[in-house]
C-alpha cells in the first residue's frame, strides 16, 4: 500500500506517464494524417490514370522508381513494412546506438513521406506497417531526448510506439495491445506493461476522435446462425489461408532471388511499377491504392468486384513490396481477403455472404502473419462483428494451420533475417 501511495506522488514517475502518453496521443495525430493523405494521394492516381491512358504506363515505372531511389538513397532503414525492422531493434540489447538504423527520426519522416510518393506511384500501400515503423521510431526517440530510464528504453518506449502506430492506423485499441503480445512483444515485462497498454488506448482513441469512424467498416448486418451456415468456417479459413501462405511465400522467396540478382533497386522497381500499371490496367484502376475504398464497396455490395480482383490485389502488394519502397500490407491484405470472401460467397453459398466476406478477411489476415489472435480481434473491432466473434475465432486458427503447411516460418520472423547482423565466430580457445 506504501508502495503505491509514493508511486502515485512520484514526480519522476508523473513525468515518465505524460511522456508516455503524450508521445502515443502524438502518433495517433501523426497516423491520422498520413491516413488521410493516403487516401488522396490513392484517389488522385486512380482518377488521373482513368483520364489518361499513357498516364499509368508512364508515372508508376518512373515513378517507383525515382521513389526507391530516394528511400535508400536518403532514408536506408525505412524499406518496406517496417515491421522487421521494428522486431529486430526489439531484439538488440546492449548498444542502443545499433538501432539507429532500424529506428530513427531520420527513417520516422522518410516513413510518412514515401508511402504517400508510392500511392501517387499506384502502388498498392499500406499504412500499417510504416504506422508500426512511425510510432516505435517517434517514441524511442522521444524517450532518448527525455533520457527514460535504460529498461524503458530497451523495449518498453519501442514496443509501446509500434503498438500505438498500429492501434492508431485501425482506430482498434484491443487490436493494438493483442499486436504487442502477439506479433510484436510475445511478452510485456511487468514493469512497463501498464503504461504500454495505456499508451495504445491513448493513440487509438485519439484516431478514432479525429477520424470519426473513418477507418470502421460500420455495419451491424453480419449475421452467422448456428446450423449449416457453420461450414463457411472452414471453407473460409483454409482458402483464405492458402492463399496468404502463397503472399507469404512469394514475398520470402522472391526477396532472396532478387537479393541474389544484384540488380540494382532502381531497375527492379521500374519493372515492378510495370507489372503495377498492368495490373491497374486490367482491374480498372481496382488494384491501386491502399484497398480501403475496394473494402468498404465489398461490404456494402457484394455483386461489384470482379472475380479476379483478389488475385490482382494481391500481385500488386508483392510487386509493390519488391520495389523496395515503404509500404505496408495490412489494408491491401484486407481489400484482398474481402475479394475472396466474394468469391467464396458466390462459389459456395452456405452462408449469409457479409458473414463470409468477413471470415474470409481474418483468414486471409491470419494465413499471411500466421497471427491469429490479431487477425481475428483486428477485423472484429474494425467492423463491430461481436455477433460472429467465436467463427472469427475458428476462422484464423484455421487459416493459420493451412498457411504453416505452405510457409512454415512465419513472414515477419522471415524478413527479420534481413536486418539481423550475422554473429561472429568465437575464437578458438587453442589461438595465441
Amino acid at each position: 500500500m506504501q508502495t503505491q501511495f509514493s508511486s502515485f506522488f512520484s514526480i519522476i514517475l508523473w513525468k515518465q506517464r505524460i511522456v508516455f502518453w503524450g508521445g502515443a496521443i502524438f502518433v495517433g495525430i501523426l497516423i491520422v494524417a498520413m491516413t488521410l493523405l493516403s487516401e488522396w494521394a490513392a484517389d488522385t492516381y486512380r482518377f488521373l490514370s482513368q483520364q489518361y491512358f499513357w498516364f499509368n504506363f508512364l508515372v508508376a515505372p518512373l515513378g517507383l522508381s525515382f521513389t526507391a531511389w530516394l528511400t535508400f538513397r536518403f532514408f536506408p532503414g525505412s524499406e518496406r513494412s517496417g515491421i522487421p525492422q521494428v522486431k529486430t531493434a526489439l531484439e538488440i540489447t546492449g548498444n542502443l546506438e545499433d538501432r539507429n538504423r532500424l529506428i530513427s527520426l531520420r527513417i520516422a519522416f522518410g516513413k510518412m513521406l514515401l508511402p504517400i510518393m508510392g500511392l501517387l506511384s499506384g502502388a498498392s500501400v499500406g499504412f500499417g506497417g510504416p504506422a508500426v515503423h512511425v510510432g516505435a521510431s517517434f517514441m524511442a526517440s522521444l524517450g532518448k531526448a527525455v533520457k527514460f530510464p535504460s529498461h524503458y528504453m530497451e523495449k518498453g518506449l519501442i514496443l509501446a510506439g509500434s503498438a500505438a502506430g498500429f492501434a492508431a492506423m485501425f482506430s482498434a485499441p484491443l487490436a493494438g495491445i493483442i499486436f504487442a503480445i502477439e506479433e510484436m512483444g510475445r511478452a510485456l515485462e511487468e514493469k512497463i506493461s501498464s503504461l504500454v497498454l495505456t499508451a495504445i488506448v491513448f493513440s487509438g482513441v485519439t484516431a478514432y476522435a479525429l477520424l470519426n469512424n473513418y477507418i470502421y467498416f460500420n455495419d451491424k448486418s453480419f449475421i452467422m446462425p448456428w446450423g449449416e451456415n457453420w461450414f463457411a468456417i472452414p471453407i473460409c479459413g483454409i482458402a483464405g489461408g492458402f492463399l496468404g501462405g502463397v503472399f507469404s511465400k512469394i514475398i520470402i522467396r522472391g526477396g532472396r532471388f532478387l537479393k541474389k540478382t544484384g540488380l540494382p533497386i532502381v531497375l527492379i522497381a521500374f519493372v515492378s511499377g510495370g507489372v503495377i500499371a498492368i495490373l491497374g490496367y486490367y482491374s480498372n484502376g481496382d488494384s491501386f491504392g491502399t484497398g480501403y475504398a475496394q473494402t468498404k464497396i465489398i461490404l456494402s455490395s457484394t455483386t461489384t468486384m470482379d472475380p479476379w480482383f483478389p488475385l490482382y490485389k494481391m500481385l500488386a502488394s508483392c510487386a509493390t513490396f519488391f520495389s523496395g519502397i515503404p509500404s505496408g500490407i495490412f489494408v491491401p491484405s484486407i481489400a484482398t481477403g474481402a475479394g475472396l470472401g466474394v468469391d467464396l460467397a458466390h462459389w459456395f453459398p452456405v452462408a449469409p455472404a457479409s458473414a463470409m466476406i468477413l471470415l474470409t478477411m481474418t483468414a486471409y489476415f491470419s494465413g499471411m502473419l500466421q497471427s491469429p489472435l490479431t487477425s481475428f480481434v483486428i477485423v472484429m473491432e474494425m467492423t463491430g462483428s461481436h455477433e460472429i466473434l467465436i467463427p472469427l475465432m475458428a476462422t484464423a486458427f484455421f487459416a493459420t494451420g493451412t498457411s504453416k503447411l505452405i510457409n512454415p516460418t512465419p513472414l515477419y520472423r522471415a524478413l527479420c533475417n534481413a536486418y539481423t547482423a550475422p554473429k561472429k565466430p568465437e575464437s578458438s580457445s587453442n589461438e595465441a
